[in-house]
């Protein structure tokens, strides 16, 4: 498992939306943005397409556009502009022996999930769940935001995760202490609905990352406990939760993290009280945005609460 090549300045960006589209005033916005820190663009033209209901274009053609990005030897890292809703209904047509031939930076997050950990799972390409520029970089990018994000994309030997100001992580459950494995996870809904496909999310073996936005905590809780059920806790080395933003939630003190802890303990693996968890890690759908490198190796520590990885290039 490798990270990309660094992104230099002058890079070239491409542009694409695999999920749902944003209007043309947006993404004059979101090129203007990029343009000012001296990147290059290449720009997909279903970016603001609205024929297809809420998605940026059919499945064809968004899977179309991502292809040509990774081919594209012009190209040095494809940003996603946004999430939303569709990027499952692409995966079919995303031809994974371009991306394997052609590793580059790829980020998102959210209804990107399952793309960031195909990639990695199928093409071994370290993948960043980081922020996109319509949903973050133009009207929310925080100075903690953009450095991290610098940080992993430009990282030697080790990428450090950095505890924002006000934010500490919480160890859930000590377990052993120290965790070492690869990176995996990301949006609670896109884990679970994974399941069961051709594109599952792999989490035998690895240090899982969760996060959620919106809906009720009872939604949450069925997909939970439906991955729990489908064995998805069984093997992880260690398990870190990151950003529930705008949730509702009826009991205070029972929330997504309780929830989780909840079906961790009674997944009924003999060893389930081993399992090291921290929450309170700042990735996700609020602020800051924390980038995370999906498929690299982190070592999560509750002793010393850290979380590091190692940067392979």
């Amino acid at each position: 498992m490798k990270f990309p090549k660094k992104l230099e300045k002058g890079a070239c960006i491409g542009l694409v939306a695999c999920s749902s589209f944003i209007s043309k005033e947006r993404l004059e916005a979101c090129i203007a943005f990029l343009k000012e820190r001296g990147y290059r663009l290449k720009v997909a033209d279903n970016i603001t397409s609205n024929k297809a209901g809420y998605m940026a274009g059919e499945e064809t053609v968004r899977a179309e556009w991502l292809n040509k990005m990774f081919a594209d030897p012009e190209v040095d890292a494809i940003f996603c502009i946004r999430g939303g809703d569709g990027s499952n209904r692409m995966i079919t047509g995303v031809d994974l022996d371009i991306v394997r031939a052609n590793p580059k930076i790829f980020v998102g997050y959210s209804d990107i999930t399952t793309l960031l950990n195909l990639f990695a799972k199928e093409c071994g390409l370290v993948t960043f769940h980081g922020p996109m520029v319509s949903s973050n970089m133009v009207d929310h990018y925080d100075e903690e935001t953009r450095i991290a994000f610098e940080e992993a994309l430009q990282a030697d030997g080790e990428y450090l995760y950095r505890e924002p100001a006000g934010h500490p992580l919480v160890v859930e459950q000590a377990g052993c202490g120290i965790a070492a494995a690869p990176l995996a996870g990301g949006n609670i809904e896109l884990i679970g609905t994974s399941i069961g496909t051709s594109y599952e999310v792999d989490t035998d073996g690895k240090i899982l990352f969760m996060e959620e936005v919106h809906g009720h905590i009872g939604n949450l809780d069925r997909t939970v406990f439906q991955m729990r059920d489908a064995g998805k806790f069984d093997h992880v080395k260690g398990v870190l939760l990151g950003q529930f933003t705008d949730m509702r939630i009826d009991e205070a003190d029972y929330g997504p993290e309780r929830v989780i802890m909840d079906a961790i303990r009674s997944s009924g693996r003999p060893d389930a009280d081993k399992v090291p968890v921290m929450s309170a890690v700042q990735s996700g759908h609020g602020q800051p945005m924390i980038t995370l490198p999906i498929g690299a190796m982190c070592e999560m520590n509750t002793i010393d609460r850290t979380i590091k990885f190692e940067v392979v290039r």
